[in-house]
């Protein structure tokens, strides 16, 4: 592939990260989101003035086989979880990463090839 040694160093760099996420073996797909609700029964105080919802509640929120999946966790589980939902956005920044230069690469080493055939 046509790539220069930087570009070559830093495939490496990404390899090492890739490894060390994958050896921690604590990479969860989705996102956490805080919410509130609001009921509405009479007289409760979500629908007072001014409004006090109810929560503040901590979802996960991930796909599993094209359809979303939520579910509901303790204050406990989302800080302990947090790292975990980071190491999968790293994971997919490096994965990005890797794609980009892999293409600048090939793009690199097929222009060569096009030019060698098109001198001779």
């Amino acid at each position: 592939m046509g790539l220069d040694q930087a570009q070559r160093e830093r495939i490496r760099e990404i390899a090492a990260e890739l490894g060390a996420l994958a050896r921690s073996g604590k990479v969860l797909p989705g996102s956490i989101q805080e919410r509130v609700t609001y009921c509405g029964r009479k007289g409760c105080a979500c629908q007072g003035q001014p409004p006090r919802p109810h929560g503040p509640y901590w979802q996960w929120t991930r796909k599993v086989a094209g359809k979303t999946v939520t579910r509901r966790l303790s204050a406990e589980e989302v800080e302990r979880y947090r790292p975990w939902f980071e190491n999968n956005r790293r994971l997919r920044e490096l994965i990005g990463e890797l794609q980009a230069l892999s293409l600048d690469g090939i793009e690199r080493a097929e222009g060569q090839k096009a030019r060698r055939r098109r001198s001779r």
